[in-house]
């Protein structure tokens, strides 16, 4: 499903106009983003919890040359679906 066909989804279901829809998902999409890079966490409840975890440095191969090298440590997005979501996926 692309950004597009959410947006119509949404504006569907909620009986919005699908600007209003691209408004309030995009803010949505910024607030979450802005939370997470500030290192707190932002739970969704029953559908999941959006987080920053801190990954730590490593060795790794580079594939072309297989020289060994250090993958410097980083700080990365994760998602964790909640109990709701992941029983409703598992329904299939």
């Amino acid at each position: 499903m692309t950004k597009t066909e959410l947006i119509k989804q949404v504006a569907k279901k909620s009986d919005m106009s699908q600007k209003d829809t691209d408004v309030v998902l995009k803010n949505f999409f910024e607030v979450v983003k802005n939370t997470v890079k500030s290192g707190e966490k932002v739970a969704v409840i029953g559908f999941g919890n959006f987080e920053a975890r801190k990954r730590a440095s490593r060795t790794g191969v580079n594939p072309k040359t297989r020289k060994k090298m250090t993958i410097p440590a980083k700080v990365v997005p994760v998602f964790r679906p909640g109990k709701a979501f992941k029983e409703a996926v598992a329904k299939k």
